[in-house]
């Protein structure tokens, strides 16, 4: 035979209203180190769910206020008229290449060296004749 328990209510209850210090106490003591938050939860009558949740309301952190800074924008002052550098040792200068096929190639100034060996092979190849 199994037995059967049965609660009988006899009454209305209404839900109880925990005042913010109750709530403070109560999270207080769930949060002391060793505590097992289960525990308290029972100690006091609440499901450990609601501790956590009132845990998660009085823990969160407040945003801060939204302010309106103002902020001025001023135009660059004129930078001072300096004389030009003189070109560096990579920029002066000038080479020029002729090749024996009749290219001639003439270079000014800075240029990579990948620039200069794709100029130097495509004018060295000799010229097709038709």
């Amino acid at each position: 035979m199994t037995k059967t328990q049965v609660e009988v209510i006899t009454s209305v209850q209404r839900r109880r209203r925990w005042s913010r210090a109750e709530k403070e106490r109560i999270v207080a003591a769930a949060l002391e180190p060793g505590v097992v938050a289960s525990e308290v939860a029972r100690e006091a009558g609440i499901h450990t769910s609601q501790l956590f949740r009132w845990r998660q309301e009085l823990c969160k952190k407040m945003p801060a206020p939204v302010a309106f800074n103002a902020v001025a924008v001023a135009p660059l002052p004129e930078p001072a008229t300096l004389p030009s550098p003189a070109p560096s040792p990579e920029q002066a200068g000038m080479v020029e290449i002729e090749f024996a096929t009749g290219g001639r190639m003439r270079i000014t100034g800075s240029v990579d060296s990948s620039t200069v060996s794709a100029l130097i092979k495509a004018l060295a190849k000799p010229k097709r004749r038709r």
